[in-house]
């Protein structure tokens, strides 16, 4: 995979964790922001998306908001 990926998350969602899971079993490089952990990312997670949702994942200009409902087209993204 040639786009960076970057996951906002909390360690509490299981959503989010679920999509982590997914990419490290699947050797997919991702760089995890943790909302909890930093404000910061909170209000970039709501500057894209209007909302304050995890997980939000960004590959490349792609912006999703959940994991298992945007599994298929996260997948073939990262081939």
């Amino acid at each position: 995979m040639t786009k960076p990926l970057k996951i906002y998350s909390i360690p509490t969602c299981s959503d989010c964790n679920y999509a982590k899971r997914y990419f490290k079993e699947n050797d997919i490089s991702y760089t995890d922001y943790n909302c909890e952990e930093n404000v910061q990312y909170a209000k970039e997670v709501l500057e894209l998306t209007g909302k304050q949702i995890v997980p939000t994942i960004v590959i490349g200009d792609n912006v999703f908001i959940g994991f298992a409902e945007n599994l298929k087209a996260i997948s073939e993204l990262v081939r």
